[in-house]
This record gives C-alpha cells, structure tokens and sequence, in this order.
C-alpha cells in the first residue's frame, strides 16, 4: 500500500509491506517516482519502503543546494519514521543517495540499523576532484548543467572553466573531503554494504567508505558502471540483478559480524590484500604535454592508443589483478605545476587510471606516487601504462602555470620526461579465493 507522507516540509511516499519489518529509507534528488518500483519489491520482500525528494527537488519545497542540508534533513526523516513506529531503518541508494544514506546514519545511529551504499557519491569535492586533486570536468559539467544550474558554456575548451556552470565557486572549493564526515565513520557500529562498479569514476571512494566504516562491512566490487548492473548481468550474478545482494544483505542484518570484501575478476573472488612489486620497462620516455592539444580520456573499457605520452610495460605471469595498483615514477617536468596521468591497459583495453596534481620545481628530478582505483581482470599478457599530462575532457587541462586549472586563462605546454617507473600490482594466482557466482548472496549474508 502507499501513502504520501510530508516529513519537515519534504514529500516522501511510503510503501508498506504486508507484515511488520524494517524500514528501507531512500532520499533522492532524482525524483521518487522514478523508485517507486523499487520501493515496491521491497514491499514484496517484506521491507517497508519510504522514498523522498530532497530539499528543492520535484515534490519538495525549497532550494537544491548538493550536499548542503542532507545529513539534518535526513535526521528529520528517521525521526518521523521512528516516531510512526518504525524502530529499525535501513538507509539506502546509489550515487548522491548513496551520500543521503550515509550522512542520515552518521546523524542517527541510535536509529539506523543499516547502510546500503552504492556506487556512492559522497560529496562536493570527492565528485568534483580525484583523490590526487585533479579537477573532474565533463561529468561534472554534465550532472551540474543537468540538476543544479543551467549551463553558461558547452565548449569544454573555453577558460576560465569556473565560468562554464553557475555557481561552481563553491563546488571548486569544496575540500576533497567532506568536513566531518570522514572523522565519523570509524564510530558507525551500524553493518554497511557498499557497492561499487569497477568501472564507475566513484570506484575508489567506494572502497575508503568500506575501509573507514567502524561496523560489519560487506564490499562488492562488480563489473558495473555508475549505472549498476553489469551489460549482461548473467556473468556477473547468474542472471540476478544486483538487487538480490541488497534484499541477502537486508535480511542478514541482525546476524552480520566481521568484514567480508568480493571483487569480479573473470568470476567472483574474496578481495585480500596481496601483490607483487614489478619493475616497469620505460618504452617511451619523454613526451609532451601541451593543454591546447591534450591527452584524450576515454572510457573504462574502450580501447585506447595515444602517442602523446611516455609508455611503460610490465610482463605479469597469467593470474588475475584484485584491488588497487600503486605506480611510483621518477619524473621531470619543465614547468612549476603538472598534473600526472597515469592511464593501465590489457590487451589495448582500458581498465584504470589515476590523475595527480603535483609541484615541480623546474628541471629537477622528482616521485610521483599514483594510486590507481580498483581493477578485477583476467591477466594474459603484457600490461600497458601511457603516462600523460592531461586527461581531457574527463579532467580539466592543466595549465602548466601553477594556477588552479579551473580558473587558469592562460595555457602554455610542457616537456616531461619519465626516467624510471615500478608497480605495486595486486596480482593472484588465477582462481584463488573464488567464489561461485550463485552463492555470492548467501556468501554476502553470512
């Protein structure tokens, strides 16, 4: 049955199942009614449902501010959820409210019984920086154009790119990690299930949400983008969609201990730390990187061939890569600030890459330390590593001068040059810890 609900000025609708149980709570800036089927098979299951527009968005009052009132308008919903009888809510969604879910639990621990965390999108600076600090661009321009404000420039080219979106000050200044959320999570006793796609931009920031959460964590890294479900979800979960390890997950809560971690790798596999150092052959080392001509990003998965960058290569033993790469270079730059791209393929496939901003002082050899975000792949050959200066138009083009790249103006090019390379690689034995694919939602729940 549904019902529309007005908590604290915000429209929510709420699907009840057809016996007492958990609340499932997803607050949303892309509008309910795009989940109500969802909030209907948790109905089916058992699970109570409510679904809210945030503050400002579709049926809400007010004005959308990303991030801003979350973590105090969730607050308000958990407590009228309580106050209807509700003594055990489970915070859910994907990508913002994935942050939603997060910040209502930090707010409310004594109430929350659970956090499901999806491809998390957790901030204004973890969306609008990598964690090396270079500044995301078309994504950004794209969601900000599409939700917050009207888009003043389409040409990802013009400069000053501040200019390009209204009110992308304060995005821009947003601190790489949100103040205070970070600092809370290590006292959440609450069991978490996060998410995340092995090719979605977040991926990362994923993984940290499972690492720093104080309670039972259960992380699923999938073959998936920022959409979810992988393109042919059979290989992945048996032909399950990827809600059959929420509803395992949901139903287990009261029973979760310890912290379990999977990762597709050519099949489900436990993700445990391991790895090998393996010294990098320096094919191409110098190049140039000039912003008026930049290094072209492309998507995880495409195939990939640029010549504007150095070119590293690295033979593995056929295994599989689980978890996160490390690639230290020994660099040189002729310019005060650049940024170091780091982009990993297979077999000409792209599977990761990693940007960071760094100070140079001019001609002076200096480390660059990339922390690639998770890969799961199959290894049969060599491994390819282009290191670039740009990686355009996913980021925005660093201007060589030391200003920030989204108020810079003026472009100049720079030479760099790669002397030598090693990877921290996180390669298995091919098969070890696998974990059949029909048993991941009981392996998840246990």
């Amino acid at each position: 049955m549904r019902r529309e609900l007005t908590v604290a000025g915000l429209a929510h609708t709420l699907v009840t199942a057809d016996r007492p149980g958990p609340v499932v709570l997803i607050r949303t800036p892309y509008g309910r009614h795009h989940h109500l089927p969802e909030a209907d098979a948790w109905a089916r299951r058992g699970f109570h449902c409510a679904v809210g527009d945030v503050r400002g968005r579709h049926g809400s009052p007010g004005a959308f501010h990303p991030y801003r009132h979350e973590a105090e308008d969730g607050a308000a919903v958990v407590d009228h959820l309580v106050g209807l009888g509700y003594d055990r809510v489970i915070t859910a969604g994907a990508s913002y409210a994935a942050h939603c879910a997060v910040v209502a639990a930090a707010a409310r621990p004594a109430h929350v019984a659970g956090v499901l965390a999806a491809v998390p999108a957790l901030g204004l600076g973890e969306t609008a920086r990598e964690p090396g600090g270079a500044a995301r661009l078309a994504c950004r321009v794209g969601w900000w154009g599409e939700h917050v404000s009207p888009t003043r420039n389409h040409d990802l080219r013009h400069t000053p790119v501040v200019d390009a979106v209204d009110g992308w000050d304060e995005l821009w200044s947003a601190p790489r990690r949100t103040a205070g959320l970070w600092d809370a999570l290590p006292g959440l006793t609450m069991p978490l299930l996060a998410v995340g796609g092995l090719r979605d931009p977040f991926a990362a920031d994923t993984e940290e949400l499972a690492r720093c959460w104080g309670g039972p964590t259960r992380l699923v890294l999938g073959p998936w983008g920022h959409e979810l479900d992988a393109p042919a979800p059979g290989a992945a979960l048996a032909g399950r969609r990827v809600g059959a390890l929420y509803v395992a997950w949901a139903r287990a809560l009261g029973k979760l201990g310890g912290d379990k971690a999977f990762l597709f790798a050519d099949g489900w596999r436990r993700h445990t730390p391991a790895g090998r150092r393996v010294p990098l052959r320096v094919a191409r080392g110098e190049f140039r990187a000039d912003p008026d001509d930049p290094f072209r990003s492309a998507a995880p998965g495409a195939r990939v061939a640029d010549p504007r960058c150095a070119l590293l290569t690295a033979d593995l033993p056929p295994g599989e890569l689980r978890g996160r790469a490390t690639v230290t270079l020994d660099v040189v730059a002729d310019v005060p600030d650049a940024d170091w791209v780091v982009r990993l393929s297979h077999d000409g496939v792209h599977e990761a890459h990693a940007v960071h901003r760094v100070a140079h002082e001019p001609g002076v050899p200096r480390t660059v330390t990339l922390d690639l975000p998770p890969v799961g792949l199959a290894v049969t050959g060599p491994l390819r590593l282009e290191v670039a200066g740009h990686h355009w138009p996913r980021h925005a083009r660093n201007p060589h001068t030391g200003e920030d790249p989204v108020r810079a103006t003026a472009l100049r090019p720079s030479r760099r040059g790669v002397r030598a390379a090693t990877a921290d690689l996180p390669w298995h034995h091919r098969g070890a810890d696998a974990v059949p694919a029909t048993a991941l939602p009981e392996e998840i729940a246990s």
